[in-house]
């Protein structure tokens, strides 16, 4: 565990790639504004899982952008993912850094299955648990041809969930096809 100047232990990892992250999703053009192609990849991540909010998540030094977003609603704004949920409005495409699981995968380049956080303490103190409710996570890094971690794709829900063995092998099978788009994106060949 890694403790801030005054002593908290702080929650989300260093993340030592993020600078060469920054400059990969420059050059690809991602991670700053919407894409439809990510949408439609976030609404068959929520169709194959039966999640109620599923993500393509890009992941700089500061905050987390989701390019591709699927809620139950379809509503998307500017605003904060966690005042607006908190709120009971719509679900934004902007979170802060420490927000949420995806910054713990793109760290550790390996999927995460959360089937009920609240069993895991290291994550149950997560803000989103208590600003928006998240009770299972389920997501994968999305790791490019060059070896850089992107981002994430996932699912989440506000009820606990048993995604299993099942869910971790969808979830990884999903990041592998999506990282072949991104691939097909760059030489072109879409």
């Amino acid at each position: 565990m890694t403790y801030d100047p005054t002593g908290h232990l702080l929650l989300t990892p260093i993340d030592r790639e993020a600078p060469v992250r920054v400059r990969r999703l420059r050059q690809l053009g991602f991670g700053d504004r919407p894409d439809p192609a990510f949408d439609e990849f976030a609404h068959h991540l929520a169709a194959v899982t039966g999640a109620p909010y599923s993500m393509v998540n890009f992941i700089d030094e500061n905050r987390q952008y989701f390019a591709g977003l699927h809620t139950p609603t379809g509503t998307h704004s500017g605003s904060d993912l966690t005042a607006a949920a908190a709120s009971g409005g719509e679900v934004s495409r902007f979170m802060a850094r420490d927000h949420g699981y995806c910054p713990h995968v793109v760290v550790r380049r390996k999927a995460l299955v959360l089937e009920d956080v609240c069993d895991y303490p290291r994550f149950a103190g997560n803000p989103v648990v208590d600003e928006i409710g998240i009770r299972s996570y389920l997501g994968a890094p999305l790791i490019d041809r060059t070896g850089i971690a992107l981002g994430t794709i996932c699912v989440v829900d506000t009820e606990p969930r048993p995604w299993g063995r099942a869910g971790l092998e969808t979830i990884k099978s999903l990041a592998a096809e999506l990282i072949e788009q991104i691939h097909r994106r760059e030489d072109g060949s879409i």
